[in-house]
């Protein structure tokens, strides 16, 4: 079974701002153009992604945030999870949970810069924890 995964918000900000090619954010981002692991979104994801990268403050062009948006949508698969009851410290952060809950049984990671947003579970993992999995 192919790896699939849900990656936070500021895992795409961080490697897009990145000037490190080897920074694990950047590999992660990579990694997901090149096919080595399936997004897993829902509408809520990419209308954060969207938002986010959008703002001023970060002065991405606008081909680059469409690239990326849209490469999530091509090679990723849509879901559309089951409330898990679950009370997060940030709850625009509870879609990214609850997608990769919906997709456990596939073996679904969600990979985020701030673990203390969310329970401690094995499958939330850091971008270079990510890579370590997607390098066995």
């Amino acid at each position: 079974m192919r790896c699939c995964a849900v990656v936070d918000t500021n895992v795409l900000v961080s490697a897009l701002l990145s000037k490190k090619d080897d920074a694990a954010t950047v590999r992660v981002l990579r990694a997901m153009l090149s096919g080595r692991f399936t997004p897993l979104y829902h509408a809520e994801i990419l209308e954060e992604y969207e938002e986010v990268l959008h703002r001023p403050k970060f002065h991405l062009s606008e081909d680059l945030i469409r690239t990326v948006l849209s490469a999530v949508k091509r090679y990723g698969i849509e879901v559309f999870p089951q409330p898990t009851g679950e009370i997060l410290i940030d709850l625009d952060d509870l879609i990214f949970y609850e997608v990769a809950m919906e997709k456990r049984e596939d073996g679904a990671y969600l990979v985020t810069g701030n673990q203390k947003h969310y329970p401690v579970r094995d499958f939330i993992v850091t971008p270079a924890e990510m890579m370590e999995i997607l390098e066995k």
